[in-house]
């Protein structure tokens, strides 16, 4: 039996603690940032965690994470 691929455009995006959560960065703050206020550029700048929703699709992308 072949080793399983992990998804390398989710592994690129996203990293799986040791608690089992997901973390992930917020979209929206790579280009056309003089439009946007400096409070939600800041608030751009922190790590997030995916939401339960979503949980069980990205763990089958990341099978070893």
């Amino acid at each position: 039996m072949p080793k399983m691929k992990s998804c390398r455009g989710a592994a690129k995006r996203f990293t799986v603690l040791k608690s089992g959560k997901i973390k992930r960065k917020k979209a929206y703050h790579s280009h056309i940032l003089t439009s946007k206020s400096t409070k939600r550029k800041r608030g751009l700048r922190q790590e997030t965690f995916i939401s339960s929703h979503d949980e069980a699709q990205i763990k089958r992308l990341l099978p070893y994470g």
